[in-house]
Order: C-alpha cells, then structure tokens, then sequence
C-alpha cells in the first residue's frame, strides 16, 4: 500500500465582517493610526531632512499604523504580528529612499514621489504578509503606491503646513486612503482557513 501526496489550494471564502463593518472600521483605524503614529515618529525622529531622521521617524510611524491596522486585520485576515514589523521596516526604508529622491522638498509634486515610493514598499511588504490569505493581495501591492500618493496631495491641498516634513501624510489624507483600501478590503475574499486570533 502506498500514500499519495494530495496538494490542496486554499479555498477563498466571503469576509466574515459585514461589508460596512470592513469599510467604516477600517476608516476608523486609518484616522487614528496615520495622524497619531506619524506624530510620534516625527517628535521622536524630527523633521525629515536627511537619511537619519527619515529612517527613524518612518520606521516609528511605520510601527504604530503596523500595529493599528494589525489589531483590526488579525480578527479579519488572521494576520500576524509580523505585519507590524514589516510595515515598520518597510516604510523606514521607502521614506528614506523617496525623501532623498525628491531633495527633500515638499512641494505636491515632491509629496507624491516620496508618497509613491514609501507606498510601494509598505505596499510590497504587506502584500508578501496577505498573499496566503487574501484574494486581492496584489492589487493591494499595486494600490499602495498609488493611495500614499494621492494621501499626500490631498493633505497638501488641504492647506496643511507640510513644509514640516512630517513622515507621512495627515488626516485629510488618511480619510481618502481609508475609504479606498477600506473598498479594496470589502470586495477580496478570505481564505476559509484563517480564524480570528484571540
């Protein structure tokens, strides 16, 4: 008698949250977690200016949106802590690389280069973390840069004073942001095996 090797794929389920559920709780964490983890990082690291600051703010503002979007999306993506510390490095790095890009500057045009850039390594490091457990993980890859860049001119449209070079973009921003990947989050499916972490 012989054993077989039977190799399964995970089979993708409908999101456990209603659809509101996802959307406005998620928009809820974005306005909490940008504004108030982005002030942290900027009092601690200071303006961004140069590689130091850059790194050290953007990975203390990338540890504390990591962490407030980790305790909404561990019940409904069964995602793990790691998620924080991925979102952390990742947003350290992209800061750093897309502040130097641009000189530094602030200008809408500038915000949204350094926005892109940062996006898409927050965007390359999670999506890595929700390939297993989420339908649209690439497009949450590829959205990324994309939402940090528009999040950024919409809070330098909104007449906030960004030639402080804060770490990442305000409230006004955070608000579009939330509701665009809170969409993304409604419509992807979930693997049937992911269970919410107590």
């Amino acid at each position: 008698m012989s054993a077989t090797a039977v190799v399964t794929h995970k089979p993708f389920s409908v999101p456990r949250m209603s659809a509101s559920k996802i959307v406005f709780g998620w928009i809820g964490v974005t306005l909490v977690a940008f504004p108030l983890a982005g002030l942290l990082g900027w009092a601690i690291g200071g303006h961004v200016d140069s590689v130091p600051p850059a790194l050290i703010g953007g990975a203390l503002t990338g540890a504390g949106v990591g962490f407030l979007q980790w305790l909404f999306l561990r019940r409904d993506l069964a995602v793990g802590p790691e998620w924080i510390l991925a979102t952390s490095g990742a947003l350290a790095a992209g800061l750093t690389v897309g502040a130097a890009v641009v000189g530094y500057e602030t200008s809408a045009g500038s915000l949204a280069i350094m926005g892109a850039i940062s996006g898409a390594a927050v965007g390359v490091a999670q999506g890595i973390l929700l390939r297993s457990k989420f339908s649209l993980w690439y497009v949450w890859m590829a959205a990324m840069p994309v939402m940090f860049a528009l999040a950024w001119v919409v809070t330098e449209t909104a007449g906030i004073d960004v030639a402080n070079q804060f770490t990442v973009f305000g409230a006004s921003g955070s608000v579009v942001f939330g509701i665009l990947t809170g969409l993304l989050l409604m419509v992807g499916t979930r693997t049937q095996d992911t269970s919410p972490e107590d």
